[in-house]
């Protein structure tokens, strides 16, 4: 029988009594969307100095990313479609699962090497889905003691010192680099994680002119103001989101899975 405690706001439930399958109920909130690429120069300037602020609903968050082990079992039973030896290229690329005889020896850690089609199919097949784009910011930007991290200092510089040093090894077990406020583990410094709309990134719906200038600001990030710094390991990431296709599979690349509090 799965158990119920109440912590920080945030609700903690078990659906299967794995703890690496714990969801955390995640409070409604906002979420700063530097993503939102203003129409045009003159609307830049006029908002400079406030970014546009997204609602997210409460939902449901894997504790954990996803392991090698709950991949495996996954694999027992749909092996046929998303096992290494047969799964379509349309749906995964030649690196697929391709350290999996190596990963299977660490079996905590968090699998990689995994489209976004296959994580999508694992999710599914556990009545979930993959996080929005704007659910996993909004949770990444929490750090161990703030709901918004975004002005802690330390906290931003740990996040862009992983990002400009990955180092390819064995990686480490979920659960071993920080917990932030909402009791989520891994956000940052573990692993890269899909999102369910990764492709939707810096796109604003105005067709050529739009993408040039989008082009021109996402160029300009590497010149931020000081007090447009925590934007920048947000712009990191939008970067590499843009850069994959859905069959796309990397060494440090991985996921965890979301539920709509409207599906319980």
């Amino acid at each position: 029988m799965a158990l119920t405690f109440i912590w920080i706001g945030a609700l903690l439930i078990s659906f299967s009594g794995n703890a690496a399958d714990e969801l955390i109920r995640i409070p409604s909130g906002e979420v700063k969307a530097i993503w939102l690429v203003p129409k045009s120069k003159e609307e830049n300037n006029k908002n400079k100095n406030e970014l546009p602020r997204v609602k997210v609903k409460a939902f449901y968050l894997m504790k954990y990313p996803v392991t090698v082990q709950q991949f495996a079992q996954f694999l027992k039973n749909n092996g046929k479609d998303w096992g290494k030896a047969s799964i379509s290229r349309l749906f995964a690329d030649a690196s697929y699962l391709e350290d999996w005889k190596t990963q299977k020896k660490n079996l905590k850690s968090p699998i990689t090497n995994i489209s976004w089609f296959a994580a999508r199919a694992y999710c599914e097949s556990h009545q979930m889905r993959l996080p929005t784009m704007n659910e996993w910011e909004y949770v990444a930007a929490a750090s161990e003691k703030n709901i918004d991290g975004n002005g802690d200092a330390l906290f931003l510089k740990r996040i862009l010192e992983w990002y400009g040093e990955p180092k390819k090894n064995k990686l480490p077990a979920v659960g071993s680099i920080y917990k932030n406020f909402y009791g989520i583990w891994d956000m940052h410094g573990l692993i890269w994680e899909w999102v369910d709309d990764f492709n939707s990134t810096f796109v604003t719906g105005e067709s050529r002119e739009d993408s040039s200038f989008n082009k021109k600001m996402f160029c300009g990030a590497g010149a931020l103001s000081l007090g447009d710094r925590e934007n920048y390991a947000a712009y990191m990431r939008f970067a590499f989101r843009s850069s994959l296709k859905g069959t796309n599979t990397v060494w440090n690349l991985g996921f965890r899975c979301a539920r709509s509090q409207a599906d319980e």
